[in-house]
Formats: structure tokens, C-alpha cells, sequence
């Protein structure tokens, strides 16, 4: 989840989250966790590369990373996925 420029995540705001998605959406929809951060992978011409965040979450190899206009985000987010999913276990 990226926020805007001046918001800081805080696990307190990642579960209003939740809760908010849960009301709305209805329990199902509730997500396991959340990561908050300041870029998601786009190409170069600006598109979220939503492939490249399921490859991330469900912990699978990454696919074609070439058209990346930054690889760092990637990176950072394999980080915060791993740390989260280390926490639950």
C-alpha cells in the first residue's frame, strides 16, 4: 500500500485498514496483512506491474523484470513480504 507523501504506516492505521476493507467489502475480503510503501514496481511508461506484486506475495520466482523502471521496489518489497511472512510463523 503506498500512502501519500506526508502519511507515516503505523501497524494501528494497517489495521484500520483492514477493518475498514472487512466493513465494506465483508470479511472474506479482509487482507492477511499489509505493507506500506513509497513506490510499487511500474514499467517505464508508468504501469503498476500488478504480476510482479501477486509473483511477490504468493512467495513464487520472479518473471520477466525487464521492462522494470526501477528494480530497487522489487527488491524492498521481496524484503517486507519475507519479514512479514517470518513474523506469522
Amino acid at each position: 500500500m503506498t500512502l501519500k507523501s506526508h502519511a507515516n504506516g503505523s501497524p494501528a492505521l494497517a489495521d484500520e485498514l483492514r477493518d475498514h476493507v472487512g466493513e465494506k467489502l465483508g470479511k472474506f475480503c479482509r487482507p492477511k496483512y499489509l505493507t506500506f510503501t513509497q513506490e510499487l514496481p511500474k514499467t517505464r511508461s508508468g504501469k503498476i506491474m500488478r504480476r510482479l506484486l501477486r509473483d511477490i506475495a504468493e512467495g513464487r520466482m520472479l518473471g520477466d523484470t525487464t521492462t522494470l523502471a526501477d528494480s530497487t521496489v522489487v527488491a524492498e518489497l521481496q524484503k517486507r513480504a519475507h519479514d512479514e511472512a517470518s513474523k506469522e510463523d
